[in-house]
């Protein structure tokens, strides 16, 4: 994996470069600046790039925003400290794939990484309410009661921690099943809620409060 990081913060810079280089994962670029990033991109086309929501000159989400239309299928996670709604919701609307905390631990870092890379859509755990009020203040329709009565057992429990915001590796660990069933029951779990992302369903199980019921 190559990942191009974009962050204002020397110090964050250089640490997470080698965090994640340590990982096996290459950092093809490490730079302080809008502008030096998006002109990056270009150069060494990266897997993915990591962003940072405040930068001088130009903002994280204006440098998104620009990304996105230059490079539309181009994998973009920001990494920020920023837990604000109004982050949360125009990064992904802006096309970001990823809206992940600068204190999650490296092991989530580099499973989110993965995940994104593979085109899924990862939120930090923290933030799922943050999504399910947002999309309440939408209106989003709930799906009717007799699809949620589809899944299946194993399929509600892993469900529940998709809403926790656990990746495949770790809910199969939890379970004690492999990955592969794991991605085999989020796939029916996302086709019975006629949903398209992880995040998705993680927001239908927080609104509908499923898992509190499970877990009073």
């Amino acid at each position: 994996m190559r990942v191009l990081l974009i962050d204002d913060h020397a110090l964050f810079r250089f640490g997470l470069q080698e965090l994640l280089e340590r990982r096996g994962i290459q950092v093809v670029a490490a730079v302080g600046e809008a502008q030096a990033g998006f002109e990056r991109v270009a150069e060494i086309q990266p897997d993915v790039v990591l962003l940072d929501m405040r930068l001088p000159g130009m903002s994280g989400l204006e440098l998104l925003r620009r990304l996105r239309a230059a490079y539309p299928a181009l994998p973009i996670a920001m990494l920020t400290t920023s837990a604000e709604e109004r982050d949360v919701i125009e990064s992904l609307q802006s096309g970001a794939q990823g809206y992940l905390l600068k204190d999650m631990e490296p092991d989530a870092l580099i499973s989110a990484l993965s995940e994104i890379v593979q085109g899924q859509t990862v939120v930090a755990p923290e933030l799922t309410s943050i999504l399910a009020r947002a999309v309440r203040g939408e209106s989003r329709p709930a799906p009717p009661t007799g699809v949620l009565a589809e899944l299946t057992p194993r399929e509600h429990e892993i469900l529940c921690h998709l809403a926790e915001g656990l990746s495949n590796k770790a809910i199969a660990r939890i379970l004690g099943i492999t990955e592969g069933t794991v991605k085999l029951h989020v796939k029916a779990i996302l086709r019975k809620l006629e949903v398209h992302s992880r995040v998705e369903a993680a927001v239908i199980a927080v609104e509908r409060g499923l898992c509190e019921r499970r877990n009073p």
